[in-house]
């Protein structure tokens, strides 16, 4: 990487600025995750003020809406969450009746779950406004735009994936 890949420092007068100090705000993996977690609050607004429901719980209920019959370890491994978060937000859909838990015939420690009518009608609900908010999203780029950062993404998850160190 030469001097011209790495982005200019903003200098607003409250830290230092130095060759050798990183400006976080100028890191890429944190303008990433900032923009994940701006549109991630944006949308969790939505389905929390209309379902009372945390980020977690709606990953399960996509995942389960997409999927159909899944396993919490397909849930956490779809959705990068850690199986305590998975199980905690599965316990809580369970109790409010959105999901439904079956046992494996063929496995006895696995478990599998499923939407309940409820669910689904949770899940029927927010799928629109989950597409809405996505056209509300892109609306901000040009077609052109929407390929290219399209394309950009999934190679910045390909150059993360085979990241050595």
């Amino acid at each position: 990487m030469s001097d011209d890949d790495i982005p200019a420092q903003k200098n607003d007068g409250l830290c230092g600025s130095s060759d050798n100090v990183l400006a976080l705000e100028d890191f890429l993996p944190y303008r990433l995750n900032l923009v994940s977690e701006t549109v991630s609050h944006s949308f969790a607004r939505l389905y929390g003020e209309q379902f009372g429901m945390t980020r977690p719980d709606w990953r399960v209920i996509a995942i389960i809406g997409q999927c159909g019959r899944v396993t919490a370890k397909t849930i956490g491994e779809r959705s990068t969450m850690h199986k305590t978060k998975v199980s905690r937000a599965v316990s809580t859909l369970e109790k409010r009746g959105f999901v439904i838990r079956t046992p494996n015939p063929e496995d006895m420690r696995e478990i599998f779950l499923e939407l309940t009518p409820a669910g689904q009608n949770v899940y029927n609900a927010l799928v629109p406004q989950a597409f809405a908010f996505t056209r509300h999203l892109t609306d901000a780029l040009s077609p052109e735009e929407r390929e290219q950062l399209e394309t950009i993404l999934n190679k910045l998850v390909q150059s993360a994936a085979t990241f050595d160190g």
